[in-house]
């Protein structure tokens, strides 16, 4: 497995739509593959396609132990209300809170391209919306009222400093303690 570089704030990429995959391929497992290693080694919960350079609807997915690779995802029912902070691996060090739906009926292909459904609560189902957006182009940061959105833009600006690259090399790590909770979708 390859750990990928994750793009940034500001790389187009992650404001565009991603495209729906047509048959779910071995080069598309290799991806999600790649796509988990690289989101353990980063702390995170949650990696969606456009974060790693890619345009293919594809997300994954692991929070307290519930694992999903998702080919195509949708949401097809919410319910509910909840608030919470969010960060992400594509602005390091950026929180926010977020209301997002409370539950959540995903539906998508699994690694195999065998449709399942997911029916998600709580930090799972901030988790799937976040990524979902992801693959839409919408950012967590896009919820934030206006005066929100502006200080984390210039405390991501101050944390950048005269950094421009928009990506970020993921070094490798021991996957096995990706639980900790100092973890971004």
């Amino acid at each position: 497995m390859t750990l990928l570089d994750i793009w940034v704030l500001d790389a187009p990429i992650l404001r565009q739509d991603t495209t729906l995959v047509s048959g779910v391929t071995d080069s598309h497992r290799r991806l999600i593959d790649d796509m988990f290693e690289t989101m353990y080694a980063a702390r995170g919960i949650g990696l969606a396609a456009t974060q790693v350079g890619r345009l293919e609807r594809i997300c994954v997915v692991d929070v307290d132990k519930a694992r999903y690779a998702l080919v195509n995802p949708e949401i097809v029912t919410s319910d509910g209300e909840q608030t919470g902070e969010e960060g992400c691996l594509s602005i390091p060090e950026i929180y926010g809170d977020v209301t997002r739906a409370q539950r959540v009926m995903v539906r998508a292909l699994d690694r195999d391209g065998k449709p399942f459904e997911i029916d998600a609560t709580d930090l799972l189902a901030r988790c799937l919306q976040h990524e979902i957006d992801h693959l839409h182009g919408r950012l967590f940061i896009d919820y934030l009222s206006l005066v929100k959105r502006q200080a984390a833009m210039k405390k991501w600006r101050k944390l950048r400093g005269k950094d421009k690259s928009l990506t970020r090399t993921i070094e490798p790590r021991d996957a096995a303690e990706h639980h900790d909770r100092d973890e971004e979708l």
